[in-house]
């Protein structure tokens, strides 16, 4: 088991790009009312230094970790998902879902579906059904079945990020715990971004949206550091 020391050590100095370009968007606060590519790019900042945290890596390290390199892929989606948002009043909010929702499907598949943790699924799946329960009577038009849809991906990316954390014995890995936090908090980030679209505005709605998705991106990137195994390895994992 690496110690959380080593891991701060190790991978501290490489998120530094991501953590000052959080703090720039955080200082600049350009307002969402004057959406602008000048805009986008600050807010697309920090996952660009989450693209360049991952690259540190090595290139080889992305091609023969093919759960890197989702979580990667993933982040390439989310970033253009970031800027369709800025221009979400002028009708470009889908775009920005369908973009998230190609992200969770990527993560998941990242995360992998061993060990299969049903119970885990089942608390999922319950909580995401209250989650939309108290979401339907918001919703209307072709929203009723696209927030249906994202409820349920991001449901199953965070039930795939927490199947297979443990949190004591030998088997524990601080890339895992990175993996199922990283999940909770995107799920309440956009769980709060659906609250204030679509039922009633949510004080302080994008400081929380904004920190806890930044947070949940830069988790789920450290998940990718050495929670998978090589290529090699996963095809034989996938083969048994």
């Amino acid at each position: 088991m690496v110690s959380p020391v080593t891991v701060v050590k190790s991978e501290g100095p490489k998120l530094v790009p991501f953590f000052k370009a959080t703090c720039v968007y955080f200082v600049l606060w350009l307002p969402s009312s004057s959406p602008s590519w000048v805009s986008a790019l600050i807010k697309c900042l920090p996952i660009f230094c989450l693209w360049l945290f991952l690259l540190a890596h090595g290139l080889g390290f992305l091609l023969t970790h093919p759960s890197a390199a989702r979580i990667f892929v993933g982040l390439v989606f989310s970033a253009i998902g970031d800027a369709f948002l800025i221009w979400q009043d002028q009708g470009y909010f889908v775009h920005g879902l369908l973009m998230f929702a190609v992200t969770h499907m990527l993560y998941a598949s990242a995360f992998g579906m061993r060990p299969l943790a049903l119970r885990t699924g089942l608390v999922m799946a319950v909580l995401s059904g209250l989650c939309y329960a108290l979401l339907y009577p918001c919703l209307s038009g072709a929203f009723t079945y696209l927030v249906g849809v994202y409820v349920a991906l991001i449901g199953f990316m965070g039930w795939r990020a927490i199947a297979g954390l443990r949190l004591a014995g030998a088997d524990w890995r601080w890339t895992e715990l990175a993996a199922g936090s990283g999940a909770l908090f995107f799920i309440i980030s956009d769980m709060t971004i659906a609250l204030n679209k679509f039922c009633f505005p949510v004080p302080y709605s994008r400081a929380v949206i904004m920190s806890t998705y930044y947070a949940a991106q830069m988790l789920i990137a450290l998940s990718a550091v050495e929670s998978r195994e090589p290529v090699e390895d996963y095809r034989l994992s996938k083969a048994n």
